[in-house]
């Protein structure tokens, strides 16, 4: 018998850790699968996906740009992935139609209060960017206890609709990124823009980080190096990648997956000396 079809579908893809992160997890509970990196451009997105299950595929993780195009693509979606408007999992259900989840906010909250034992009670958080990777984030903030959530994006539209999607404007509201430098200080500042994927830099004012302020990006590796330099530089008492935020969103899929939970920690643990 074949092993089971997995894959993870991206642009860029070649520095995704997802392939290696569901094998270490297979390996637990002595699984056989295939895992495999699909680097496809938006426009060839829709078809790649509908050729992937057709083939036989039993499930994908998504990544930029394609988690909002996911989710339309799906016929069944869970409430946090309705929620967000994206998602960053498809699973192949019975009767050959697709389900769309996202586990982006669960495995952001469970990095930060279980493995790095932070309490987001009370903090007032500032979310850089508002595209798929902030949507499936800013809820799960706010659900952990974050007091206020501040939402700052280079498209004022997208932060708007964001914050409009949310709902709640005494906790979520916007500013402008031209304000960025007179809105005050942070307890905690999530990067989930693009910039690190794409090589660029984001310029942020040192005056943003609060004295004990918290400091994250969704991204992990070389896509995280500068805006954790800037953290440091500014401050910040703790600067954290996404690395394990994508082990927790990976063990959430291979559950859906597989019904099984597998242990992140060991595996978290070897991908941080490996990428030390």
């Amino acid at each position: 018998m074949p092993a089971a079809q997995f894959a993870v579908f991206g642009h860029p893809i070649g520095h995704s850790l997802s392939p290696q992160i569901h094998r270490a997890f297979a390996q637990q509970f002595g699984i056989e699968l295939e895992y495999r990196a699909i680097d496809v451009a938006p426009a060839g997105f829709a078809a790649a996906v509908q050729r992937f299950f057709a083939d036989g595929g039993r499930g994908a993780n998504v990544t930029l740009p394609h988690k909002a195009a996911a989710f339309a693509l799906a016929d069944e979606r869970s409430a946090a992935a309705t929620r967000a408007g994206s998602a960053n999992v498809l699973t192949a259900l019975a009767d050959g139609r697709l389900a769309a989840h996202n586990t982006d906010g669960d495995g952001l909250v469970r990095d930060l209060t279980e493995r790095h034992h932070v309490d987001l009670r009370g903090h007032t958080a500032l979310l850089l960017g508002a595209g798929g990777a902030a949507h499936g984030v800013a809820w799960n903030l706010l659900d952990a206890g974050v007091e206020t959530l501040t939402i700052v994006s280079r498209t004022a539209e997208s932060a708007d609709a964001l914050a409009d999607a949310i709902g709640e404007p005494a906790r979520a509201h916007t500013r402008y990124w031209s304000d960025l430098a007179d809105i005050g200080s942070y307890d905690l500042i999530i990067n989930a823009t693009s910039a690190g994927v794409l090589g660029a830099s984001l310029q942020l004012p040192s005056s943003l980080v609060g004295a004990r302020a918290l400091c994250y990006d969704l991204s992990y590796g070389a896509a995280a190096s500068s805006f954790l330099s800037w953290a440091k530089t500014a401050g910040a008492r703790y600067a954290f990648d996404g690395l394990g935020m994508l082990v927790e969103t990976a063990a959430d899929a291979f559950e859906l997956w597989h019904g099984r939970r597998p242990d992140t920690e060991p595996v978290y643990q070897a991908l941080r000396r490996q990428n030390a």
